[in-house]
């Protein structure tokens, strides 16, 4: 399996953190030196680990907010 490289350019914030540590993080990250897209996973504490995820990019991110900022919560 090959080497899936990234790199966190921008951490935009953390919406909660596991008893262990894990924090579920928006990261703007960078993957296999491709431009970089907005990202929605949980990360260890040192963020050499990760959990599943799902990657967005600044259209979908826009998309989301305007669902988000429509529901009535």
């Amino acid at each position: 399996m090959a080497e899936i490289k990234y790199e966190i350019k921008e951490n935009i914030g953390v919406l909660s953190e596991s008893s262990k540590g894990w924090a579920k993080e928006l990261n703007l990250v960078s993957w296999n030196d491709k431009d970089p897209k907005y990202d929605l996973r949980e990360w260890d504490p040192t963020h050499e680990k990760m959990g599943k995820g799902i990657t967005l990019s600044k259209e979908d991110i826009i998309k989301l907010r305007d669902i988000l900022n429509g529901m009535n919560l």
